[in-house]
């Protein structure tokens, strides 16, 4: 529906996408991640590289493609189709590349952000402790100065990439006593002996991204591996947000629309009461409740994108990737629900993949911040804008018939 307001270059990314996705990955790698077999997938991440495909928002002199928004989540969605491992470890790139090539240094950008766009070298971010998972400035991690290095401890969990990755981006508290914001810094922390991956998670789905825990042994971290500044940390964060929500909320598009083709498709060949189903009201009913949810998904994550490639205020774009993350993740998990259910049984067995698709997809309201952390933020970021704002439209309360009965608008 929406490639009829592609732009000429979007519509030749999306067909080189899904040509990759189409021809490029094997169904055996799939398999054998769901079955545990791989943790963690590096000939994915090459493959990605030698297609020019990691990091298509950054500059071009570090490996990236100079595109925007837009063309990111068009390509997120048609590697979506994969399931959310491939579509995470596609995404990190793109999260970390953020804070690289925002916030980093010309150094930074030389030692690790061209060549992981170039494949050369594989990323994580680790963000979650095990004490807690939302309260982002509640972190226990440490990272305390001495001479020109920071000495960093603690522990990150849930980190996918924990197995494979060549460096992580670590958040880890510089100044305990500071007011949160400022209490926290970003670190670019190379794998060494110290940082050890403690614990590989069994995932419910969304397996073999080699996701776990990993643990800080006073890792020694040179002072100009730490980005922007010393506590600084926050106002990274915040800007982070809009990569890490946005990722989830076009990728799950691919996830669902792969579903809902296969009941489609299949509602059309199955046959009962000596019809095929489609013609039954309650399955194509059902399929037009997920026609609608995806198109409605598809239609706020792409308005999302141009809004940011358009340069919307900061908050404007938190409340909006929010927005986006929490309705493309609940919207695509129906419709999901609802391809199995059309299905029937033979929906919730391994003989078709919905059932995988449909255990990686419950993952996607969890992560980079549940649905109700969209919702606070969603609502803060609503009042702080229309509280601070003259109303400067209709004045619709002077509509009512009593509108003058003042004594009657008490808010005490």
């Amino acid at each position: 529906m929406f490639d009829h307001i592609l732009s000429p270059e979007n519509k030749k990314l999306k067909a080189e996408v899904r040509a990759f996705v189409k021809d490029k990955i094997p169904h055996s790698l799939l398999r054998q991640m769901d079955k545990d077999e791989i943790q963690y997938p590096k000939d994915y991440i090459i493959a990605l590289a030698k297609h020019n495909l990691i990091g298509l928002r950054f500059p071009k002199k570090y490996g990236g493609r100079e595109m925007n928004w837009e063309s990111e989540v068009i390509a997120l969605e048609e590697i979506g189709v994969l399931g959310m491992a491939l579509g995470c470890l596609f995404s990190l790139p793109s999260i970390c590349g953020e804070a690289l090539n925002k916030f980093g240094t010309e150094e930074q950008k030389q030692k690790y952000l061209k060549p992981m766009c170039e494949g050369k070298i594989c990323t994580a971010e680790a963000l979650t402790e095990p004490r807690g998972g939302s309260d982002f400035f509640g972190a226990t991690t440490t990272a305390t100065r001495e001479g020109d290095a920071y000495i960093l401890n603690g522990e990150k969990r849930f980190v996918v990439g924990a197995e494979g990755a060549d460096f992580f981006l670590v958040y880890a508290k510089t100044d305990p006593n500071a007011k949160p914001h400022k209490s926290i810094s970003l670190f670019i922390v190379d794998k060494t002996k110290n940082v050890k991956t403690e614990y590989l998670y069994g995932l419910m789905g969304t397996r073999g991204g080699g996701a776990g825990r990993l643990k800080f042994e006073d890792v020694k971290v040179p002072q100009e591996n730490i980005i922007l500044e010393e506590g600084a940390g926050g106002d990274i964060f915040y800007q982070m947000m809009v990569p890490e929500r946005m990722t989830s909320a076009a990728g799950i598009l691919g996830t669902a629309r792969a579903c809902l083709h296969i009941a489609s498709k299949y509602s059309a060949k199955r046959k009962a009461f000596g019809q095929v189903i489609k013609n039954f009201q309650a399955v194509n009913f059902t399929i037009a409740e997920s026609i609608t949810l995806l198109d409605a998904a598809r239609a706020i994550v792409f308005n999302t994108a141009r809004m940011i490639d358009a340069g919307a205020p900061p908050a404007l774009q938190r409340r909006m990737v929010s927005e986006s993350k929490k309705f493309a993740t609940e919207a695509c998990w129906k419709v999901i629900n609802n391809s199995m259910q059309v299905m029937g049984g033979i929906g919730y067995t391994t003989v078709y993949p919905i059932e995988r698709l449909l255990r990686d997809a419950r993952l996607s309201m969890i992560w980079t911040g549940t649905s109700e952390i969209m919702s606070l933020i969603i609502q803060h970021e609503f009042y702080q804008e229309v509280l601070s704002e003259k109303w400067l439209d209709r004045d619709v309360e002077l509509d009512a018939i009593d509108a003058d009965a003042d004594k009657e608008k008490n808010y005490g």
